[in-house]
């Protein structure tokens, strides 16, 4: 994020987040709390959009843009 933009308000998992123009589903996420962004960054979590379908963590936000963070449960691993 670049502290030039201008602000917008943005929500992660119901809550108000004041982010800059050009921020990333992950900056979002990082704005709302630190350890949340960094789970995802390790893989143990995920972001979705406001329908619940998983999104890219550099998608560019917008104003309004609605995140949810859930597990990342991968796909299910082949026993054969």
């Amino acid at each position: 994020m670049t502290d030039v933009s201008r602000p917008m308000r943005v929500f992660v998992n119901a809550a108000a987040v004041d982010a800059s123009e050009g921020s990333t589903a992950l900056d979002c996420v990082r704005r709302w709390r630190e350890e949340e962004a960094e789970a995802i960054v390790a893989g143990s979590r995920i972001i979705t959009d406001s329908r619940g379908l998983p999104i890219a963590s550099d998608s560019l936000a917008s104003a309004g843009s609605i995140y949810r963070t859930i597990p990342n449960r991968g796909r299910a691993s082949d026993d054969s």
